[in-house]
């Protein structure tokens, strides 16, 4: 299905809301105004196969352009609006773009950059430029897709080009597993609180419009927003990350019941591991309604865990539902059932890193089985549990340390509101187990008070080797809009200011 058939089928019915506006754009706008788009992008000499960058925050016109660009065989390419200009041209110059669209406040960010393509700033003047262009299809229309770089928390992002569709009427698969196990259907008013430029909630929303349903889209995401959004416009299915259910939860009991939420049918999340009592919070909360999936931009394969699956094995990211996991050794050869290791998938969906063919063979294993750098390990009856990153592997004394493991016993303490634990250099056992820890209450009174206690609650649910050797205390912990811990950044930043009070010393 395409959101043209809703055009003619429903034309007065919402495609998207605008959450904190309340702006609305129906289905035959959209139409309209995705022709235009594509009528416009012709004119600025983009044909099929280019590749058009948009660099936005969830913009009113964001998901015209999406679409737009959808008609005329293009790779939208959608980047996080927080990265530096070194990183935009890194990647513009790596996806050959045609074209580049960034949002004002974007260009306001960037100032005068110098960007390896050309560029045009998303406007009124622009919206103005391109609402004088036909409302009809174009000619010789052929169907886009996405092309996604990795969040890059780690290294430098790499690049996945998905192939062409076909047709426009080949359903992303987004569309077959939001319908089977998350709810959707044409009558599905789904919230969007993530950013648009990181893949779930794009390839998620855009599922929404296959179907006809209703897209509401936070501008940016706020605890109580967020709640008011699913109260004033009757959502049904929200797709969150586990910060989300983490800010909400957090929130005075009065203003989290003050809100009806009768309507919410499915929620489900990903993006970054769950804490077990967070989501036994989440489901005590809003009731047995919250799926999980677990997948990556490279789309090798993809996991889901129903409600009914999560509390029968807590922990669980769910059972394959495109490929067939392998927990692997280093050696590559499939471990026994119950060990971890690095996950891979069999029957994988075939992908290659852009212009890196390097690091495409390194994703793979002698058996055609690739990885997106997860480890963990699987059940008898197949469910997969992740224990952490690969590249997040602390060594220290020669033992392999998760640091997931650790951090999952530090939140399980009422004082702790979010934890990262990372390996810091240490010249006696290579690395060294260190906590960074955000408490619930800022700020802390006492430090090596609750260093300490904190150290005895570690101790009593972990090995020794695992219990963290230093407890640094931050007021906030930096994570991406994805949830995820950027790890690389705090561990620099640790050793930076280690090293200016030795200096100082």
């Amino acid at each position: 299905m395409h959101p043209r058939h809703f055009a003619g089928e429903t034309p007065g019915k919402a495609a998207y809301i605008m959450a904190g506006s309340g702006e609305q754009v129906t289905y035959a706008e959209l139409e309209a105004r995705a022709n235009q788009v594509a009528h416009w992008l012709q004119s600025q000499g983009v044909r099929a196969g280019d590749v058009v960058a948009l660099m936005a925050e969830n913009h009113p016109r964001f998901y015209e352009l999406v679409w737009g660009m959808q008609r005329i065989g293009v790779h939208y390419l959608v980047i996080a609006t927080a990265l530096t200009q070194g990183e935009v041209a890194y990647i513009l110059r790596d996806a050959d773009a045609r074209l580049a669209i960034l949002s004002a406040k974007v260009l306001g960010r960037l100032g005068d950059a110098q960007l390896p393509c050309p560029t045009t700033c998303l406007d009124d003047d622009l919206v103005a430029t391109i609402r004088r262009f036909p409302e009809v299809p174009v000619d010789g229309e052929a169907p886009g897709t996405d092309m996604l770089y990795s969040s890059g928390t780690t290294g430098f992002p790499k690049g996945i080009k998905s192939p062409l569709p076909a047709s426009f009427e080949q359903p992303p698969r987004a569309v077959e597993i939001g319908s089977r196990f998350f709810g959707y259907a044409q009558d599905s008013v789904y919230l969007c609180p993530a950013p648009l430029y990181h893949a779930a909630p794009l390839r998620w929303s855009l599922a929404i419009h296959r179907l006809g349903g209703t897209v509401v889209l936070m501008e940016k995401f706020d605890a109580v927003a967020a709640l008011s959004a699913i109260d004033r416009y009757k959502v049904t299915v929200a797709q969150v990350v586990p910060t989300h259910l983490a800010r909400m939860l957090a929130l005075p009991e009065a203003e989290r019941t003050r809100h009806d939420l009768s309507t919410l049918k499915s929620v489900f999340h990903a993006g970054a591991p769950c804490p077990v009592p967070l989501k036994h919070q989440a489901i005590a909360w809003l009731g047995p309604i919250i799926g999980e999936f677990y997948s990556g931009t490279e789309g090798v394969g993809l996991t889901v865990a129903t409600c009914a699956d999560w509390v029968a094995r807590p922990g669980t990211v769910g059972r394959a539902i495109q490929g067939e996991i392998r927990i692997c050794g280093e050696d590559g050869e499939e471990l026994p059932i119950g060990e971890e290791g690095l996950v891979r998938f069999a029957n994988p969906n075939p992908f290659s890193y852009h212009n890196d063919s390097e690091r495409t063979a390194a994703a793979y294993n002698q058996h055609g089985w690739p990885t997106l750098g997860d480890i963990g390990r699987v059940d008898a009856d197949g469910f997969l549990f992740l224990t952490d990153r690969a590249n997040f592997m602390i060594i220290s004394g020669g033992v392999n340390i998760y640091p997931q493991e650790v951090e999952n016993r530090l939140l399980e303490h009422p004082d702790v509101a979010d934890a990262a634990v990372i390996g810091m250099p240490d010249a006696e056992m290579g690395e060294q187990v260190t906590a960074l820890i955000e408490p619930r209450t800022w700020p802390v009174v006492n430090e090596p008070e609750l260093a300490a206690r904190l150290d005895a609650f570690a101790r009593e649910g972990l090995s020794a080797v695992k219990v963290p050797r230093r407890y640094v205390f931050r007021q906030t912990l930096e994570r991406t809009d994805a949830g995820k811990l950027v790890k690389r950044r705090l561990r620099d930043a640790l050793i930076a200011q280690d090293n200016n009070e030795g200096m100082a010393a």
